[in-house]
């Protein structure tokens, strides 16, 4: 099992709430391996990925497991099992859970433990898909230790909540980055732009990118201006606009951004898996898109990748090149970075950071906008 600077924690509230009993556990709770494994982003600060969905998939189990007083007494095997409405609502009272959906409740939390635990023969989550009941497997959270028999329940609960804590305070901390940037006067853009290029890391979390992209390049074409109409001497003169569709990580059928009046879609990625270019393709039925791509290799070579990779799949050279042609653009994190100094140099720098504080808050639920 992979340490790092969070497992000290988790350790600590072992060795707190079990003593001597404390290591034993931790080398032999599965459940507890695999929250280590799911908690690393803890100290890497508010820009790494969280893992939110899978812990509280647990947490609100384990939670309901313990509030029925099973981890005390009773036989939790003639329980008739917790809701599903009650779990995934309380889901969404977690702290950035607000926007969380039912997939890793339904079967990802599981799989996923699966592949961290192949030769395990029991799985977290249980339940039934007629009544819609959940249990959590009380196998994982009864540990034998010497002669004794011990129930990590309250434990899982504290480690998680720890975790949020962790994460909020380093959310905290990047809000207050921001708003110590908006203070820095017009004049002296460049630490501001610097903090923005650190956002666009390859390590910062995929929600955050996804803000950011939207930020620089809402600025970068907003000055950009067409002219259309129905007759040649009658055309409206307009601004590109760019539109976010919604939350990050939704599930919107592939389109993250929206430009009007040219009606070009964006979606934000940092797989260079062709068959999910080639599925966000098929879901706006082979509609031209646009990839904004977390990743500093060369737009080239990366559209040497999908391509040579989509050839050994599809042997028909027409299918692959019907696909690829779909590809309106590649931005890459290159291309992103240049296009925020095109819009620094037309003064947007302190309204692409507004823009990110914005969509940040409301991504993470300080904030409520409606779209």
């Amino acid at each position: 099992m992979i340490e790092h600077l969070f497992t000290a924690n988790i350790k600590t509230i072992l060795k707190r709430k079990f003593r001597k009993n404390a290591r034993n556990i931790f080398e032999k709770s599965l459940l507890i391996k695999y929250v280590n494994e799911k908690t690393h982003s803890a100290n890497k600060g508010s820009k790494a990925r969280g893992s939110f969905a899978s812990l509280y998939a647990i947490y609100v189990i384990v939670e309901d497991y313990i509030a029925k007083g099973y981890d005390k007494k009773g036989d939790y095997s003639e329980y008739e099992g917790a809701p599903f409405n009650k779990l995934f609502d309380r889901q969404r009272e977690l702290p950035f859970g607000g926007k969380l959906q039912n997939h890793a409740l339904n079967n990802r939390m599981n799989a996923e433990f699966k592949k961290y635990f192949p030769n395990s023969e029991y799985i977290p989550i249980l339940r039934n898909l007629e009544t819609k009941r959940y249990w959590i497997n009380e196998n994982l959270l009864k540990i034998v230790t010497g002669k004794k028999t011990v129930n990590i329940a309250k434990a899982i609960i504290e480690i998680i909540d720890e975790y949020i804590k962790t994460k909020q305070d380093a959310f905290q901390r990047f809000m207050q980055s921001c708003d110590q940037l908006q203070k820095i006067d017009a004049t002296t853009p460049q630490k501001m732009k610097a903090f923005i290029i650190g956002l666009l890391d390859i390590n910062i979390d995929s929600r955050i990118f996804e803000i950011v992209s939207y930020s620089i390049l809402k600025y970068y074409y907003h000055d950009q201006q067409i002219y259309w109409g129905f007759e040649m001497d009658s055309l409206n003169k307009e601004s590109l606009q760019l539109y976010k569709t919604g939350r990050t990580n939704a599930n919107d059928g592939g389109i993250d951004f929206v430009m009007r009046p040219l009606g070009r879609f964006f979606q934000v990625t940092e797989t260079l898996d062709f068959k999910k270019y080639f599925l966000d393709i098929d879901k706006i039925q082979k509609y031209p898109i646009t990839f904004v791509i977390k990743s500093i290799e060369p737009v080239e070579k990366i559209l040497q990748k999908i391509k040579e990779n989509a050839s050994k799949i599809y042997s028909i050279k027409p299918i692959v090149e019907k696909y690829m042609n779909c590809i309106e653009e590649i931005i890459n994190i290159t291309m992103l970075i240049s296009r925020l100094e095109d819009a620094v140099k037309q003064g947007y720098q302190e309204q692409i950071l507004n823009e990110i504080i914005l969509q940040s808050k409301v991504e993470f639920n300080f904030i409520d906008v409606r779209y």
